[in-house]
């Protein structure tokens, strides 16, 4: 790959950016534990703290095509909540009052982030790399997460992670009822990469301009 003007992102947008992950990693470590950094939304925001310092396009670009759709139906499932209503219920964590007005503060990053990573591959360009590269990330992800992690709960007493990735539905409540857990993890496995990441990598293709190769 070509070597990146280090000033092609402005100096102002890595302060900040560093300057929010300062505030972030401590309080999610104190209050969620390591393990939330196994959430695709995290990975996307260390990626695109060493993306953003390093200039790497591929860094920003593997970020991108893993949230951009995620994200977007993020922040429709939050805006429908504030009407009152539920749509899937994956925000609902945003209206807990056993998390403080900080921490989700903090998570509103969900919905500023993917505009963020856009305006940054406009300075970069997209690296179509990206699309293998994160559908990696997120398979083995989701193995870690469906064999490892807690599973939803209604009995759990605190915030700690459960569900992460959503492997076994999209409540934290309770799994998903409609097939098998392990069908759910395969259609996880095989169906996002259909369903949100290639979108994402096609309209990332069709709309930026291409990375120095």
């Amino acid at each position: 790959m070509a070597s990146i003007d280090p000033t092609l992102i402005p100096l102002f947008w890595k302060l900040a950016f560093s300057a929010f992950m300062a505030v972030l990693v401590p309080i999610y470590l104190r209050h969620y534990g390591p393990t939330n950094f196994l959430y695709f939304c995290d990975v996307a925001l260390l990626l695109t703290l060493a993306g953003i310092w390093l200039e790497n396009p591929l860094l920003l670009s593997i970020a991108t095509v893993g949230i951009l759709l995620p994200q977007l139906f993020w922040l429709i499932d939050f805006i429908v909540r504030l009407g009152g209503h539920t749509l899937s219920g994956m925000t609902d964590y945003m209206f807990e009052s056993q998390r403080s007005r900080l921490l989700r503060g903090l998570s509103l990053f969900h919905g500023w982030l993917p505009v963020l990573l856009i305006y940054l591959l406009t300075l970069t360009g997209y690296d179509a790399r990206a699309l293998p590269c994160w559908i990696g990330i997120a398979t083995v992800l989701l193995l870690i997460c469906y064999g490892s992690m807690p599973p939803p709960s209604r009995q759990r007493r605190d915030i700690q992670p459960v569900n992460i990735n959503y492997v076994h539905g999209l409540s934290d409540d309770e799994p998903q009822a409609w097939m098998p857990s392990w069908a759910w993890l395969l259609f996880t496995i095989l169906g996002w990469p259909l369903l949100l990441y290639w979108p994402a990598h096609w309209l990332l293709m069709h709309t930026l301009p291409a990375a120095p190769s």
